[in-house]
């Protein structure tokens, strides 16, 4: 009896040991899916994590391309402010250029002494020397054809030759251009 004791036992225990076996065996799978599930997590939060690093980094790429952008629109806009004021200053001395060779020209035409001519032409000069070192050129046009470009057409008359047709016979008022631009259109009278 006592074995068959010890065998009930063995036999009330083997279902317990069967669902424990069971168990066992189900917890192995439920285990492995829970590092499953623990791997799923840490690849999604990587995955987040290269997001945000891939989004911060267009962030920091486009803003420093935006800035590049700026610091080149804020030196391109104080070059062209610095040239167009020197333009303007430029634009306010051509009439005392103008006003020096109308001088110079009554000088010629008059009884004046030497020294009044070398000394108005000594100022001429070095006024012109400086307007041609800040980059001002005379726009020569006499003889050329016209060219609505860097000429204002004042007046027409028949031209003296047949050759002066369509070109610029008398210049009334000189032109002159800055670096290329034109800051004062030559006026001038054309030949019919």
């Amino acid at each position: 009896m006592k074995n068959k004791k010890k065998h009930d036992v063995d036999m009330d225990e083997a279902p317990q040991a069967q669902s424990g076996e069971q168990q066992a065996a189900n917890e192995p799978e439920s285990a492995a899916e829970q590092p499953e599930s623990k791997g799923s997590g840490a690849e999604d939060a990587l995955k987040q994590a290269e997001e945000r690093a891939a989004a911060a980094e267009d962030k920091y790429l486009r803003l420093a391309a935006e800035f590049d952008n700026y610091r080149r629109r804020t030196s391109k806009e104080k070059l062209d402010l610095v040239k167009s004021a020197g333009e303007d200053i430029l634009k306010g001395i051509l009439p005392v250029l103008d006003d020096c060779e109308r001088a110079i020209e009554q000088l010629e035409k008059t009884e004046a002494s030497t020294f009044e001519k070398e000394g108005t032409g000594l100022i001429y000069n070095k006024l012109k020397s400086y307007l041609k070192s800040c980059g001002l050129e005379e726009i020569e046009v006499k003889g050329k054809e016209f060219d609505t470009d860097t000429a204002e057409a004042v007046a027409q008359i028949p031209a003296p030759e047949p050759d002066l047709k369509g070109k610029v016979v008398d210049v009334v008022q000189k032109g002159y251009a800055l670096g290329g631009k034109v800051i004062r259109f030559a006026k001038v009278v054309i030949g019919l």
